[in-house]
């Protein structure tokens, strides 16, 4: 499943795309509150409540193909939510007198149709991530740094993939060992010193961390190959190695520039970055 936050005029709609159905499944309390120009979460939740009950109550299978997925929730938390693939959002519409109605129609085609472009030309979605992270502020250098590293670490979990790691636990535990090797510190402590809950780590490193968590997965990679590593304990035994090269990298740099890699900076809007400082206070 790919996650993402789709918008429409201004209003963010949680998505995912599951690659193995080719579908799209939107997050149905957030195309509500755009259709009844609602922004207040717990209002247009109580609408939704109420228009599933009636339509449950008229046999109308809106209702029963809505699934559930965990999404991340106005309070930052990962929750349970109904969502509903396209031809369900469509008859959902139907149901809601809107303004929107039209226009929303409109958006829910495109929406689909940048995805049928991106999976027969990946370039475009490559373009339009590249633009998401300037228009947040991020510089060109960083955009580089981020894009090389992602390539960096598709090579290595595709490697991982094909020699005997297929658990996503596994891949967790193993990016786990090269992290806290090279950085000292664990994923979930490195989130920590940032401030960050649900927030992906990478998006909010900078340029320093990018470049070394990239060259810690390179020569993990690289030391898998040459000693032909499968399974998780051999690929462990080669992400420790992997990390370690990074981390005598990162320390001969502190030590010329005094300076520490590993910071708590990140790319949080500013009132957020105030309320995570305040949190790590207390």
């Amino acid at each position: 499943m790919e996650s993402s936050l789709r918008v429409f005029e201004n209003r963010k709609i949680r998505s995912h795309y599951h690659t193995n159905l080719n579908k799209w499944y939107f997050s149905v309390i957030d195309i509500v509150g755009v259709l009844i120009d609602q922004k207040d979460f717990k209002k247009t939740k109580s609408y939704w409540s109420t228009l599933k009950s009636r339509l449950k109550a008229e046999g109308s299978e809106v209702v029963t193909k809505c699934d559930r997925l965990k999404m991340i929730a106005p309070d930052g938390k990962m929750r349970l939510t109904d969502v509903a693939d396209t031809e369900t959002i469509l008859r959902l519409v139907q149901s809601i007198p809107s303004p929107n109605a039209e226009p929303f129609k409109l958006w829910l085609a495109r929406v689909g149709n940048e995805r049928i472009n991106e999976i027969a030309d990946p370039e475009i979605s490559l373009q339009r991530t590249r633009y998401n992270w300037l228009q947040s502020g991020r510089s060109e250098k960083w955009v580089q740094a981020r894009m090389s590293g992602q390539e960096t670490r598709n090579k290595l979990c595709d490697y991982w993939g094909t020699h005997g790691v297929d658990k996503e636990i596994d891949f967790a535990m193993l990016t786990n060992i090269i992290h806290q090797e090279w950085s000292g510190l664990s994923v979930g402590q490195h989130k920590e010193l940032k401030g960050l809950k649900t927030q992906n780590l990478r998006d909010h490193m900078n340029e320093a961390e990018l470049l070394f968590t990239a060259l810690a997965e390179l020569s993990t990679r690289q030391i898998a190959e040459t000693e032909k590593a499968t399974g998780v304990i051999q690929n462990s035994k080669a992400a420790r190695k992997g990390g370690k090269i990074s981390r005598e990298a990162r320390q001969k740099l502190e030590l010329q520039t005094g300076k520490s890699v590993v910071t708590g900076e990140n790319f949080l809007p500013p009132e957020k970055q105030k309320k995570a400082i305040k949190q790590k206070n207390i």
